[in-house]
């Protein structure tokens, strides 16, 4: 069973991070703490882990980060057990089956939370970030790693296109203490990624 750990906590909401499947993706439940209501971001695999993390922190929707095959394989046990499962228009039919439609700018909430959501084309067409209002929390998908951009060779990705959803819709919006959760990996900081926006750019990846 992989192993569920809380990286973040203040007085109002957790974020837990659990690593599944064999591209090592990062699953994040972000629970109110009032509530006791969570949402659970990425349902990538490991399904019978990934629900058992639903019902004991309350999951009651699931986010995508984008449609890409190593992030939606649990999608279909999550919706056979009834928890709602949220894409964007242009990644959807990239999911076996999905209920609702993510729009850019708009807000999600998880019990007494706000999740602002902010498209960031580029490495799908329908790529999204989550901020979660009132915390230094971003939870980037494959858009932002630490050290680069996400890969933009697939089918659908486009680099010019990544570095200004970078630039503009991240960079340009949130402090130097935010922190970058990403799909695999490490976590970072707007702060530690922001000065090296131009050498992505020379070296193209």
């Amino acid at each position: 069973m992989p192993e569920l750990v809380r990286i973040w906590e203040d007085a109002g909401c957790e974020m837990h991070r659990m690593v599944v499947g064999p591209m090592d993706n990062n699953v994040y439940v972000l629970r109110c703490r009032r509530s006791g209501e969570a949402l659970l971001v990425d349902a990538a695999n490991e399904h019978e882990a990934l629900l058992e993390v639903c019902h004991r922190l309350g999951v009651t929707q699931v986010v995508e980060t984008h449609g890409h095959w190593d992030h939606i394989q649990a999608v279909g046990p999550v919706r056979d057990a009834g928890i709602s499962v949220s894409v964007t228009a242009e990644d959807a039919a990239m999911l076996p089956s999905y209920d609702l439609l993510l729009e850019d700018d708009s807000i999600l909430q998880v019990g007494g939370l706000r999740v602002r959501t902010i498209a960031t084309p580029g490495h799908t067409p329908g790529s999204m970030c989550f901020a979660v209002e009132g915390t230094p929390l971003l939870l980037s998908g494959d858009t932002l790693f630490p050290g680069g951009p996400g890969n933009t060779k697939f089918e659908g990705g486009d680099f010019p296109t990544i570095i200004r959803s970078i630039e503009d819709r991240l960079f340009g919006r949130f402090s130097g203490e935010t922190v970058v959760l990403p799909g695999h990996g490490a976590s970072t900081t707007i702060g530690a990624e922001s000065p090296h926006l131009q050498e992505w750019v020379d070296r193209g990846w």
